[in-house]
């Protein structure tokens, strides 16, 4: 009788959320997937952490949790610090006590966006924000207390399971016009297409810092008008400076991520807005 092949087991923190949902969906084939939300597992309580990752021994944990609210980082500074640093530095500390490989996602805005091309992997950070300045932290606390990880900078995120620039735009698809910011640049990236690199990533890449996102940049001007464009028409859009807009939080004015290190290229910005619009 052929012994029957045991699948590695990967657990996946913040499942409940835009980018976790899908990562959980896309490794059910190749791995038994343990999937957490934020009431299951808080990866800011060390007690919940090792009793889940000592408990379940997965080879690979994929740290989805952040606090993502760039605006209210700015004054939710103990709320936005125990999840993007601390439970990150909890993570990674258990992560290299059971042997586990750590996959962790980090942002664009860990660049202050006075660069004129794309920021590369080894390009020095310097954060404008507090969120930029906890992801920032993140990535360090990991680099600090193990190897064996992948740190992957993405921007821009929109998918199925939560809320995203894109649907934000369609809520006003009744208006006459939308004021969009036309002085900030990146790379928009749909969480489908990042999570189907990630498989390959951490099977055939090694450990490091990735920048990964949909190829071809823009602003949010530009991403809102393909938004209205591809919705079949309606309010028109007029742009507008960071300063009009008077967000709590600055934004880079670049943060165009350019990938030296992993060489499967994803398809456009454009076509991944056609592909979730569609699924919508």
């Amino acid at each position: 009788m052929e012994a029957i092949e045991k699948k590695p087991v990967v657990l996946v923190t913040g499942s409940g959320g835009m980018l976790g949902s899908d990562i959980a969906l896309a490794f059910q084939r190749s791995a038994t997937v343990l999937a957490f939300n934020r009431e299951q597992l808080d990866i800011a309580r060390k007690s919940d952490v090792d009793r889940i990752l000592f408990g379940k021994r997965p080879s690979l944990v994929i740290n989805c949790a952040a606090f993502t609210k760039v605006d209210e980082a700015e004054s939710k500074r103990n709320e936005a610090f125990n999840t993007n640093v601390k439970g990150v530095g909890i993570l990674a500390s258990s992560c290299r006590k059971i042997g586990a490989a750590l996959a962790h996602f980090s942002t664009d805005y860990v660049f202050d966006g006075k660069k004129k091309g794309g920021y590369i992997e080894t390009d020095r950070k310097r954060p404008l924000n507090y969120y930029g300045l906890t992801k920032s932290l993140g990535e360090d606390m990991i680099q600090q207390r193990m190897d064996n990880y992948f740190i992957v900078r993405t921007s821009w995120l929109f998918g199925k399971h939560g809320n995203n620039f894109v649907e934000a735009i369609r809520r006003q698809m009744g208006s006459s016009s939308i004021q969009v910011v036309n002085d900030q640049r990146g790379c928009p990236t749909y969480t489908k297409d990042l999570t189907a690199a990630l498989p390959p990533l951490v099977e055939e890449y090694p450990y490091g810092i990735y920048h990964i996102t949909n190829t071809g940049s823009c602003t949010w001007f530009d991403f809102a008008r393909e938004v209205v464009q591809k919705s079949g028409g309606g309010p028109k859009v007029v742009p507008i400076t960071s300063a009009e807009l008077d967000r709590a939080a600055i934004r880079p004015k670049n943060s165009v991520l350019r990938s030296t290190k992993f060489k499967r290229k994803l398809p456009s910005w454009k076509s991944a807005l056609q592909k979730y619009l569609h699924s919508r």
